[in-house]
């Protein structure tokens, strides 16, 4: 037993530096501010993460980049995930983090009983942001599928996630959330889930949001139950959190993906206007004490 633990500190280390390395020398991050004219002109930052040399095969159009889209919890940056980006980027996909939150924009009032406690106006903007980065970034980047996307959360970031692929199934190949606390899950067994949970008594699950353990394994859902924090789960957090977690995403994309992407030749309808959600079962009364996250 002790044998095998000092296997996985040497493999977890081995994999800190790896991403370390990568981030420093093989990946390319930029940011970038595209205006959205349909919203008065809405500035929507973007931070784009790839290896450079399959920029360099994409640019070539010797190759179409898998397109990974990361959404951040509330009140925190969208920069403040490079952790993932840099898995992603690492394993050859275009990851794409989007600013969703303005200081103009109206401060969140979340309200028990409302739908997703009153966050329904931000998630779906978080939604019009994805749609909007999404076209933007085929001009900069065309050689990549944005036809099916994976896409990832954390907290508000997590439920803007969630929301989007009950909205869009078919636009998405695979979710990542980390702690997302509001909108339920997708149990269609379309696309495979990957869910990371804090044990964090400040940040408590809505009831009806994680299925049953029946109900994941018919739909190809992972839950993984950490003893991390819930704001642990971003750049900020410790070494020891983001390590564990960089190691069981790597897994699951390792596991889940069939080698370099070929060129997307499907035709996909254009996305649409989201519509409703069916909501969660009813907010327990102490969901109004909770942070916004």
């Amino acid at each position: 037993m002790k044998r095998g633990i000092a296997v996985l500190v040497c493999v977890s280390a081995l994999a800190a530096v790896s991403y370390f390395t990568a981030s420093k020398w093989a990946i390319h991050h930029q940011t970038m501010t595209f205006l959205d004219a349909s919203r008065d002109n809405r500035p929507v930052q973007v931070d784009i993460a790839v290896r450079r040399d399959r920029e360099v095969q994409a640019d070539a159009g010797m190759i179409t980049l898998p397109v990974a889209v990361l959404n951040h919890g509330n009140t925190v940056k969208f920069t403040e995930y490079s952790f993932l980006a840099n898995v992603f980027a690492a394993r050859g996909y275009i990851a794409i983090s989007i600013q969703h939150d303005l200081p103009t924009d109206a401060p969140m009032v979340t309200k028990v009983g409302e739908l997703y406690v009153g966050r329904l106006t931000q998630i779906q903007r978080g939604v019009a942001n994805i749609k909007f980065a999404v076209e933007e970034m085929k001009k900069v980047q065309p050689n990549a599928d944005y036809d099916h996307l994976t896409v990832v959360g954390h907290s508000m970031g997590g439920d803007i996630t969630m929301y989007f692929a009950k909205q869009y199934p078919d636009r998405v190949k695979k979710v990542v959330t980390l702690d997302n606390l509001r909108v339920p899950f997708v149990t269609s067994g379309k696309f495979k889930i990957l869910s990371f949970r804090s044990k964090d008594p400040q940040f408590k699950t809505d009831p009806g949001v994680i299925p049953s353990s029946e109900e994941c394994e018919k739909a190809g859902i992972t839950v993984v139950q950490t003893g991390f924090q819930h704001n642990d789960m971003r750049d900020t957090g410790p070494d020891s959190a983001k390590e564990s977690i960089q190691g069981m995403l790597d897994k699951f994309l390792a596991d889940t993906d069939t080698g370099d992407v070929a060129p997307v030749e499907t035709k996909v309808s254009p996305l649409v206007e989201p519509g409703p959600v069916a909501p969660y079962a009813p907010v327990q009364a102490q969901a109004d004490k909770q942070l916004t996250h």
